[in-house]
């Protein structure tokens, strides 16, 4: 209602306006370095590689629908 005009009770702290600054142009200081593209390594291939092994391995082997006091869920 009063124009543009920003009315700060407290001063801005400079280290925190820097990081808020940083954070949001993220994208553009990013360099591939070798842990950087570990760490995607990691995230894109290793981990969904170790899931889906993991779910190929126990496809079967667990049957979670309803049981009765005594059944097993272990199917093999």
């Amino acid at each position: 209602m009063a124009g543009g005009v920003q009315h700060h009770k407290m001063a801005l702290d400079p280290a925190i306006v820097k990081l808020n600054s940083m954070q949001s142009n993220r994208h553009i200081f990013f360099r591939w370095t070798p842990r950087t593209a570990r760490i995607t390594f990691m995230y894109a291939v290793f981990v969904p590689l170790v899931i889906g092994y993991i779910g190929y391995k126990t496809d079967g082997l667990y049957d979670l629908r309803a049981k009765r006091k005594g059944d097993l869920i272990y199917e093999r």
